[in-house]
Order: structure tokens, then sequence, then C-alpha cells
């Protein structure tokens, strides 16, 4: 899959997210903002209730989503036989796009009205979410090969050090910015950082990044370079930057994801348990849907 492709697939998931939450906030607006009790007297009430035929298809189909969202993912990440069938971090994206979407589909199921065991499934189901967004972000902050397994810390190094030495070749009209670069690129800014304090530095961070990459836009605008070269060094320093940050902090993210872990799985497990028995209990009582 090269780039645009990439890009392509990726722009996808996001617009038909947007456009389901869109649709099915606009479309049952009306009925959602009602109180509980005045529901029943509303036209849509018939469809948009959990067992109606939307708000019950919307329960089965973001069930579903959720289901084949984390068994697929799981499969290839696992399953030797599939290691070459398309790249992890593009089976990751389409587990978030599943894992994003479905629970959206639950929650309009739910039609805003949580109580009983249920309400267990459901704000485990949120906390699943909401993990999967910071687990996320530790996964990206680990570097990996376009294969999605983890670059060993010596091949690290030494792709940092020939960008580095690229770097400074490019940067010899300013010494000053090599400096700043020199300090915003050195691996010892990330020493004592604790877990706790890691995704603070990481905010404070980003405007010195920002800052940083301000001031080398207009040095290399003042100093005539061209467009393309212009774009090329401002690259390369922010790729020095993020390689150097992602060294600096590999033992952290790498401890961070193993704690993730511990806190992700628990959570998922109790969601799709409740899930189940939701799913017979609703079954045996005969709500089938269309069927």
């Amino acid at each position: 899959m090269n780039k645009t492709v990439h890009l392509i697939y990726v722009g996808t998931f996001f617009v038909v997210g947007i456009l389901v939450l869109i649709l099915l906030a606009f479309n049952g607006y009306q009925y959602y903002s009602l109180p509980v009790e005045e529901r029943f007297f509303n036209a849509s009430h018939s469809v948009l209730k959990p067992s109606g035929v939307w708000g019950h298809g919307f329960g089965i189909i973001g069930t579903l989503m959720m289901i084949v969202g984390v068994a697929i993912y799981m499969i290839r990440k696992r399953s030797r036989k599939l290691f070459t069938f398309g790249y992890l971090k593009h089976w990751l994206e389409l587990h978030i796009f599943l894992c994003t979407v479905g629970p959206i589909l639950v929650l309009y199921h739910t039609a805003f009205k949580f109580g009983g065991i249920v309400s267990v499934s459901f704000w485990s189901m949120v906390l699943v979410v909401l993990s999967g967004v910071v687990g996320r972000f530790i996964y990206i902050q680990i570097p990996r090969t376009i294969q999605g397994k983890e670059i060993d810390i010596k091949d690290l190094i030494s792709m940092r050090e020939e960008l580095v030495t690229k770097m400074k070749m490019e940067m010899l009209f300013d010494v000053r910015l090599i400096t700043e670069l020199d300090e915003l690129a050195s691996t010892d800014r990330y020493k004592g950082l604790g877990i706790l304090n890691t995704f603070i530095f990481y905010i404070k961070d980003f405007f010195k990044i920002r800052s940083f990459q301000t001031k080398l836009k207009k040095n290399l605008l003042i100093a005539n370079f061209s467009k393309i070269k212009r774009k090329e060094i401002t690259n390369k320093a922010q790729a020095e930057i993020i390689l150097s940050r992602r060294l600096g902090m590999l033992h952290t993210m790498q401890s961070l994801f193993r704690y993730w872990h511990i806190a992700h799985l628990p959570f998922a497990i109790a969601m799709f348990v409740i899930m189940i028995v939701h799913v017979v209990v609703t079954l045996t009582f005969g709500y089938k849907w269309i069927f």
C-alpha cells in the first residue's frame, strides 16, 4: 500500500466515522433529547428504542463491528501464517475504526439509557475506548518497522546518528539553530521522567518544537533556500527531534505499554462477557430484530 492509497484508506475510515456520528445525531436528536418518560409518545419511539428496528440494529451492527475489530487484529498479530498478509499498522487502523464506530452505534442502541448489569458493560466499553486512545498514543511512540515490529535500540541509535550528521550539514547557515536543535534532540532531556509526568512533558515539548520550527522556517526563507529545500530541511529537523525523543523515552514507553495491557484487557473481557449475557437474555425473550 503506497502513501496515496494509505491516505485514502485512513481518510475513508475518518469520513465514514464522522458521517455515522452526524447522521445518527441529526436523525435522532429530537427523540434522544426528550426525557425518558416522554419518548413513548414520540413518533420515532417504535424504531429508535433499544428493541426497535433501528435501535436494535444499531446494537447488533455495533457489537459485530467490535467483535470483528478485536478478532481480526488479534489473529493477524499472533498468527505467523498471516505475518506477510498486510502491514500490522494497517490492521491496527482497521481495528481502531471498527472499535470506535462500533461503540458509537452501541451508545445509540441504548438510547442513552443505561441501567443494571448492562451499564457495567457500557462503562467498561467506554473505558476500553478511552484506554485504546491512550494505547494508540503509547504505541506510536515506540519505533517500529513498517511491518509493525519494534526496532532494535542499536538500529535506532544508528539511524539517529546518520540523521544528525545529515541535518547538521544542511544547517551550517545558522549556528544558533544548530545549538537549539541539539538541545531539543538531546536524549538527556528525557532522563528521570516518571510515568505520571510524561504526558505533561509531551504537551510542553509540543510548543517548544513548534517555536523552533517557526524560527527554522523563517531563517531558511531569509537564507534564500528553495521551497523544496526548505521543506526537506524542516522535515529532517522534525524527524531528528522525534527520533531522539523516542530513543530517550523508549524504556518508559515500553513499560507504559506493558501496564496499559494489564489495564486494557480486564475492561475488554468484562465488556464482552456482559455483552454475551445481554445477547443471550435478549434472544431468550424473543427479540430477534428483523429475522
